[in-house]
């Protein structure tokens, strides 16, 4: 771990401290500008702490109820490329029990400090599997017996009617603007609405994340209520 040498003394330092004495992380004091030169984001705050790489899922492990015999409940990103987007939706992903999380490996936002940050904590509990197109993925999550479900302003299905929701599910989302791809949209059971009330026809990604997570996961409640 490397810490600025110009840090005032604070509380919140010598808590990072003695965190890092407690596990055994050596800690560096360098110039800021040295420290400045290594972040990968724009406000390190004096601190940068070296991490090996998250691990990642493998997409059939995903697909297969856990140990705890729950069946899997999945978030599919498709072609979503704002790293704020994606963070918030990781969060909510972990809030909401999601078991793990499919990212196309292209044309979508990775994880990123942007998006770890977004996330706050949630990338370090969250199961998540990069793979090479998301259609395919989601083909094989089929064959594995996960019911896909699309969100879609254009869905023929109203969220709050979904009665696969307490099933093995992966709940997939679209760009902003553009929605599911027409690819994605076609490996979809299901594709569902979120009904809205008002004069604009849909809501932000991460918003409307949330809202389908935790239905799902409402639904869900009778078999999770052991958790």
């Amino acid at each position: 771990m490397l810490l600025a040498e110009d840090l005032d003394p604070a509380p919140i330092i010598d808590e990072i401290l003695e965190l890092a004495g407690d596990i055994r992380v050596p800690v560096k004091r360098i110039a800021r500008t040295a420290l400045e030169a290594q972040a990968r984001s724009e406000a390190p705050q004096g601190v940068i702490a070296h991490a090996a790489p998250l691990p990642e899922a493998d997409l059939d492990v995903l697909c297969r109820r856990g140990a705890n015999g729950r069946p899997p409940f999945l978030l599919a990103l498709d072609g979503i490329t704002d790293p704020q987007n994606v963070g918030a939706l990781l969060r909510t992903a972990d809030g909401a029990g999601v078991s793990g999380v499919i990212l196309p490996r292209h044309r979508s936002a990775h994880i990123s400090p942007t998006t770890a940050k977004v996330a706050a904590g949630a990338v370090e509990h969250l199961d998540m599997a990069l793979v090479g197109g998301l259609p395919a993925a989601l083909t094989r999550a089929r064959e594995l017996g996960v019911w896909v479900v699309g969100l879609d302003e254009g869905g023929d299905t109203s969220l709050f009617d979904l009665g696969v929701a307490d099933q093995p599910v992966v709940l997939v989302l679209g760009a902003e603007g553009s929605g599911l791809g027409r690819l994605t949209r076609a490996r979809c059971d299901v594709v569902a609405a979120i009904p809205l009330q008002g004069h604009l026809p849909s809501l932000n990604v991460a918003a409307a994340g949330a809202l389908a997570c935790f239905e799902v996961a409402r639904r869900r409640a009778p078999t999770d209520s052991g958790r």
